[in-house]
Formats: structure tokens, C-alpha cells, sequence
């Protein structure tokens, strides 16, 4: 099988003051597909394979574990707010139907 262009991008704040609230955003890129789609020639339908789990670490302790179901988009786009507590990882986990995972690792920084 061709090797999927799962491309993850997330943006933060460059900088943040202690106990300030801050926007997280996130956005996946996967050929999503949904297993509902027949090939013509064959009449078989195309596997599902879809972003189906997200989960985010914020200095090694979960803030987010989003399960996701077919209806969920392509190119799945999240936002969610978070507390600045102290600089560190904001670790992001997507996992497909194969059990792929992609991950992005971004840093907190807190003055």
C-alpha cells in the first residue's frame, strides 16, 4: 500500500504568563475514508481508514482523549483551551483505523 501524506500542524502561543488561558489548534491531514465507497470495476468497497482517536499530553499528563467516528471530516481540525501551568510538552497523538499513529510534539513556554 501506498504510504499515506498524513501531515499534523499545530499552533500555540509563542509565549504565555502563568495561569493565563490559552487556544490550542490543531490540524490533521489523512486521506480519510470512510468504507462506504465501491471501486467500480470490482464492486468491493474501499476499507474504511480513518482518523479515529486524538489524544494530547501537557507536561506528560492528558488534557485530551477526543474518539472520533466516520462522520468526523477530512483534514479533522480541533481546537480546545488549556491552562498555562509551567513550561513544558504538549504532546499530540492521532491514531487512523490501522493503527498508524502520527505524532506532534510542540513546546509550552511559560514565564
Amino acid at each position: 500500500m501506498a504510504k499515506k501524506n498524513v501531515k499534523p500542524r499545530v499552533r500555540v502561543p509563542s509565549k504565555l504568563k502563568k495561569g493565563q488561558v490559552f487556544e490550542v489548534k490543531t490540524l490533521v491531514t489523512h486521506p480519510m475514508e470512510t468504507g462506504q465507497r465501491v471501486i467500480k470495476k470490482t464492486g468491493k468497497k474501499l476499507p474504511r481508514d480513518i482518523i479515529n482517536r486524538l489524544v494530547v499530553t501537557y507536561n506528560g499528563k492528558k488534557v485530551l482523549d477526543a474518539k472520533w467516528h466516520p462522520s468526523v471530516s477530512a483534514n479533522p481540525y480541533t481546537s480546545f483551551f488549556l491552562v498555562a501551568e509551567k513550561s513544558g510538552p504538549l504532546i499530540f497523538t492521532w491514531t487512523d483505523d490501522n493503527g498508524d499513529t502520527y505524532t506532534k510534539k510542540t513546546a509550552v513556554t511559560v514565564a
